[in-house]
């Protein structure tokens, strides 16, 4: 079913003139070709005002009208639960995610996922959007995570986490004393070679390059770092740290389990991105939990 009412703009810029629309629709909005053939029956392209044809070349300052095409589900079985919504605009969301909690059904999990909860929301203000996360947290992850409300956001947000401008910094309390610094690990991950659910520094994986920061050091034993992604890996800053020497506290996966804290004690404490509107930079931050703050108060004492 398509939304007959709603049409997006796209001004062509010097970097895409010369594309045909069709290559556009493709290679720039992601556009299948199921949605295209959907599009081109609905009448849905237009190109300066007149219904357009796809072999056509673009010119620069062309301005490109299409359909959007209406989400007929959410994907995921809406579930009343509870949310914390941090930020909110008719393109995205930013929700606060507890942990122990999915953000998404995977494997046996179908339900209380943050996915499930999110889409009663979205069914209780009468919104049918399919749920899109723009990047990802590990179940024992909390903090700051974006979903996008259309296809068309999910891919001007995901092209802003490529280029960095959708930036994710991070808060973790690591075992050890590291000395005030900044420093990057810039070490390639790929899965481990006995392990199947853990990854590890791999010469033959994918880059990876995490950055980060001393903050404050509350004893000879634990460490609060400050941390912000180029790229994002599986278990990214959890492998890194534990490769540099500094495993994340509670992490049993790639350090001890500790009996102050039920889980690694890391959480994504902001997010900064590009209002797809105003073109304002928008930063939205997350308040430490309270494990994390219990777990300073004990090496503080």
């Amino acid at each position: 079913m398509l939304n007959q009412n709603k049409f997006q703009n796209y001004i062509i810029t010097a970097v895409n003139a010369g594309l045909t629309i069709e290559a556009y629709l493709k290679q720039v909005l992601h556009c299948s070709n199921r949605n295209l053939q959907k599009l081109t029956r609905a009448k849905g392209i237009f190109i300066n005002k007149k219904v357009a044809f796809l072999k056509r070349p673009l010119k620069e300052n062309d301005v490109l009208r299409v359909l959007m095409l209406k989400d007929h589900d959410y994907g995921v079985t809406p579930e009343n639960g509870n949310i914390e919504i941090l930020y909110e605009d008719e393109d995205a969301i930013v929700l606060n995610k507890p942990p122990f909690q999915l953000v998404h059904p995977a494997g046996n999990t179908t339900s209380h996922t943050l996915a499930n909860y999110l889409a009663y929301y979205f069914q209780s203000k009468n919104i049918l959007t399919t749920i899109r996360p723009i990047h990802r947290l590990d179940r024992d992850t909390s903090g700051c995570i974006m979903f996008a409300k259309s296809a068309y956001a999910q891919t001007q947000l995901e092209d802003q986490l490529k280029v960095r401008m959708l930036k994710r910094n991070y808060a973790a309390l690591v075992r050890g004393q590291i000395e005030p610094c900044d420093g990057t690990i810039h070490q390639p991950i790929g899965k481990h070679p006995t392990k199947a659910n853990q990854r590890a520094v791999n010469a033959n994986g994918d880059t990876a390059i995490t950055h980060y920061q001393t903050i404050t050091t509350y004893s000879q034993t634990c460490t609060m770092v400050a941390l912000n992604l180029d790229t994002g890996r599986t278990h990214q800053i959890r492998v890194h740290l534990a490769h540099l020497g500094y495993p994340i506290i509670g992490d049993k996966m790639y350090g001890t389990r500790s009996s102050l804290i039920a889980r690694q004690a890391l959480h994504a404490d902001s997010l900064t991105f590009q209002h797809l509107k105003t073109g304002e930079m928008i930063k939205i931050t997350a308040p430490l939990p309270a494990d994390m703050k219990k777990l300073i108060s004990f090496y503080k004492s």
